[in-house]
């Protein structure tokens, strides 16, 4: 039995028989990670020394390190969002989930490579360097949580942390072949994460299975009032939700989600998913969402507007990397210009312009009005069925460098996951086939707000009665 290759709750499992140890768990994972992540990437940093912290095996967790994106504040350990700005960051105190993950009986493995302030859709914009696919070497994980999702996939983690501003966990699950959820928004504080977009940025897991999701999803969700934005709502154990049985359970088709642009193995994989759920007794029917032909102008109007603003902090003054002027704006200046990369500049520049006078109610107020009527779209559907469902993603995983020159080809990526951020509803990502080149393709799952159980009954309804999630790249 090799550990890494275990779910979490199968080594909880084993831990609770006394047929493993924490020690022998985490001493297999930084094995494999010394052994496989050289032709991945997908750690940027390892926590610790080669000995399990002692004090951390109680509680629900029993132990078992967690890979944690580089943009979650872990106290005392670099956390740099995988940008040169940051050099030398250690944040003086522990994000809202990773203490409540050491609570738990959890800790960090290390922290996960990601594209520089979660600005991608490939992994390859980092600071450290690209992550590369455990399925084809030669492809991206997806972004922004590449690092997350391609050290699950490759057995270098049991599970790990993400964070989706616009697909960012569902994209790389969908194209690394694991399970990936975006929470609604406020059900999981943010406290602790470095803001993208304050209005769209979750927290969520990247897992194995689905069981281990709705596990993980447990411990880390739940009110914080150090966070303004967290929900106070009532905390169900989802792994109640784990039944294998969606009969009678209204099952939307978006019809825009399947229009140009597709690529049609993507789409036979994904219409297959839904005859599968039709089989088990969802009540399949096609709806329309309007307002999705505006989703990609809205999020890049939003999402680069508050990415201007919360990046303004970012100066060279008191900490991270800092290169010395002759005088104060020029050190500014010099110290932004040299820190941040291109694809960062190029989002600051966006939201800044689009927030400048003049400027400001022609595209960003206009954008929130629009924003309004796509989340009016989703109320809309939710009237009538009880989950919604369609691609991830419109293409499997594309090959290293081939869209980083196209800024428009990388953002038309993410045109399925973006609406649920300008939403904030919850939405999952589940394997559900391959394409003739063995690569991944997910499945995309949507909620009303709040409604995360939906999602992990139909989830693992699919996950058993089909084998997409067991299969497994062959890295070594």
């Amino acid at each position: 039995m090799e550990p890494f290759r275990q779910t979490a709750h199968a080594l909880i499992k084993l831990l609770e028989e006394k047929k493993t140890s924490t020690k022998e768990i985490h001493d297999a994972l930084r094995e494999r990670v010394a052994k496989v992540d050289p032709s991945i990437h997908a750690f940027i940093s390892l926590d610790g020394d080669s000995e399990t912290p002692s004090s951390i095996s109680e509680g629900l967790l029993h132990g078992i390190p967690i890979a944690v994106k580089d943009n979650i504040c872990v106290k005392g350990r670099l956390t740099t969002c995988c940008s040169k700005i940051l050099a030398g960051f250690r944040p003086p105190y522990h994000a809202t989930v990773i203490e409540r993950l050491i609570g738990a009986g959890s800790f960090p493995l290390g922290r996960t490579n990601m594209d520089e302030f979660a600005f991608g859709s490939s992994t390859e914009t980092s600071c450290y360097g690209i992550t590369r696919n455990p399925w084809d070497k030669e492809r991206i994980p997806g972004g922004s949580s590449g690092g997350s999702a391609a050290a699950v996939a490759a057995d270098l983690a049991i599970w790990a942390l993400g964070s989706d501003t616009g697909g960012s966990i569902r994209q790389p699950a969908s194209l690394c072949g694991v399970v990936g959820l975006k929470p609604t928004y406020g059900r999981v504080s943010r406290y602790g994460l470095i803001a993208f977009a304050s209005s769209l940025d979750q927290i969520g897991p990247v897992t194995k299975d689905v069981e281990d999701c709705a596990l993980l999803l447990n411990v880390i969700a739940g009110h914080d009032e150090r966070d303004s934005t967290s929900a106070e709502r009532p905390l169900p154990d989802f792994r109640l939700s784990l039944k294998n049985d969606i009969r009678g359970l209204r099952i939307g088709v978006p019809k825009e989600y399947f229009a140009e642009g597709l690529d049609g193995e993507v789409e036979t994989s994904v219409r297959q998913a839904i005859d599968t759920l039709k089989r088990l007794g969802g009540e399949i029917k096609e709806i329309s969402l309007p307002h999705s032909r505006h989703v990609v102008a809205v999020y890049y109007l939003v999402a680069t507007a508050e990415a201007s603003s919360n990046l303004a902090r970012f100066d060279g003054v008191q900490y991270g990397f800092r290169d010395e002027a002759g005088d104060l704006l020029s050190t500014y200046a010099q110290t932004r210009a040299k820190g941040f990369g291109t694809e960062a500049k190029r989002r600051i520049m966006l939201g800044t312009y689009a927030l400048s006078s003049g400027y400001y109610d022609a595209y960003y107020l206009k954008a929130q009005k629009v924003r309004t009527l796509i989340k009016k779209d989703f109320d809309e559907a939710f009237t009538h069925c009880d989950c919604l469902i369609g691609p991830v993603s419109p293409t499997a995983a594309f090959r290293i460098g081939e869209k980083i020159n196209d800024p428009l080809a990388m953002y038309l990526s993410d045109i399925y996951t973006i609406p649920v951020n300008l939403a904030g509803i919850p939405a999952m990502s589940i394997p559900c086939g391959f394409t003739k080149d063995a690569l991944p393709i997910g499945l995309h799952l949507l909620a009303r707000p709040f409604a995360e159980e939906t999602l992990f009954r139909v989830a693992y309804t699919f996950e058993q009665n089909t084998e997409f999630h067991e299969r497994k790249p062959d890295v070594k």
